[in-house]
């Protein structure tokens, strides 16, 4: 799915898009396509999240939301402790949709600046000249979008797949 979007974008076969990676893994478009075009993938329990952009680093994050891995542990070591106070302020019912805004904002702002799960995500934070999307890309999950630069404009588009 990834190589025919990327494919329509950049007008050409779907399997002449190649990739490179960072350190981290993170992939970009191969030098050969040519291209400014930037892109992103997270995928939780059967739900597909990209985001493209020209010119312009780019991360997204999405996660089914479950009740189960919204543990306060969790919290505790990777959110800072300004969020794990704003969390154990909330009432128990707001605890795991926000749980999940925080941990997709998190992730979306490492992968949009090239780095791994394994940096210190209770450091991590928006930089400034940066921007923050928070989505809603389906009942039952919460995503992320991170785009470096201000005054975007985000569409949002559904594509489903036919299931054999």
């Amino acid at each position: 799915m990834l190589r025919d979007l990327l494919g329509r974008y950049l007008h050409t076969h779907p399997g002449r898009v190649r990739f490179v990676y960072n350190a981290f893994g993170k992939p970009d478009l191969s030098p050969e396509c040519g291209s400014r075009l930037t892109f992103n993938l997270s995928h939780s329990d059967g739900l597909a999240l990209i985001a493209v952009a020209t010119d312009a680093s780019v991360g997204v994050d999405v996660e089914c939301i479950r009740a189960h891995s919204a543990d306060a542990e969790i919290a505790r070591r990777f959110f800072s402790a300004a969020e794990c106070d704003y969390l154990r302020g909330l009432p128990s019912h707001l605890y795991v949709d926000a749980f999940f805004r925080c941990w997709t904002k998190k992730e979306a702002c490492l992968k949009a600046r090239g780095q791994s799960l394994a940096m210190p995500m209770d450091r991590s934070s928006v930089p400034e000249g940066w921007s923050l999307y928070t989505l809603r890309p389906a009942p039952g999950y919460a995503g992320a979008l991170v785009i470096e630069g201000t005054s975007w404009r985000v569409r949002q588009s559904r594509w489903e797949t036919l299931e054999d």
